[in-house]
């Protein structure tokens, strides 16, 4: 990934224009965006890239040859599906970890440990001692995130706007999937400790066309403190 250095942040500004009087604060340096397909991830991420002017780093989802194939046929094709997003995510990683233009600010829509949540949620028992001896091999070295975004919306939002974004290979995506595919997430944040997270209800939320809602998860960012918060939009904002 080459990716130029940019400038530091400067001040966040409120939808109203003025300057935050949180501003001031030390601004997460790497945040992550993560949650199911359909909730709005990359989306976000490339907002906040923009607003805070930090790299982006996305998933390599559109350039996956066999993703179409797991949406069409399911598990059969899981394991190559699997292991293209490793070995692209291991290239990511190492291009990150080893560019010190890079390494001081960066906004992602992937944590590294999604690779297998993934591989125990589309995976064999046989495939996924696999799986696991190849990423032991690699022997990834990922960034901690200073924040997680971790967005959440319920099953019927998420096929919803999969629906309405048209894209071809996840024409095939199923109600079922999804739906262990948002319990994998919850049980996963459940216990996640390596960041601090920032849980956002993503169902009413419109980060692309709505201002209001956008400004107001930015100063949420801005007011992060401790190890877990929760966002729900001002309902004078929807």
């Amino acid at each position: 990934m080459n990716t130029p250095a940019m400038p530091a942040p400067g001040p966040v500004l409120t939808d109203a224009g003025s300057e935050s009087a949180t501003s001031l604060r030390k601004l997460p340096r790497h945040i992550v965006v993560e949650g199911p397909i359909g909730v709005g991830k990359t989306t976000l991420a490339r907002r906040l890239a923009e607003h805070l002017k930090y790299p982006l780093l996305l998933e390599p989802a559109e350039e996956n040859p066999f993703l179409d194939r797991f949406y069409r046929q399911g598990r059969r094709h899981a394991l190559p599906t699997q292991l293209y997003f490793l070995l692209h995510r291991a290239r990511q990683m190492a291009d990150v970890t080893g560019d010190d233009l890079v390494g001081t600010t960066l906004v992602s829509d992937f944590l590294m440990e999604k690779d297998e949540l993934f591989a125990r949620l589309t995976l064999d028992e046989h495939e996924y001692a696999l799986y696991q001896q190849i990423c032991a091999a690699l022997e990834i070295r990922a960034p901690r995130p200073d924040l997680v975004v971790y967005l959440q919306a319920p099953v019927n939002v998420l096929l919803a706007r999969i629906r309405r974004r048209g894209i071809p290979y996840e024409r095939e995506i199923q109600f079922e999937y999804l739906e262990r595919l948002n319990h994998t997430y919850t049980e996963f944040f459940h216990y996640y400790s390596d960041a601090p997270v920032l849980v956002v209800n993503a169902a009413e939320i419109d980060f692309a066309g709505n201002d209001s809602h956008f400004a107001a998860l930015v100063q949420q960012v801005l007011e992060m403190e401790g190890v877990r918060q929760y966002f729900n939009a001002n309902p004078t904002l929807l």
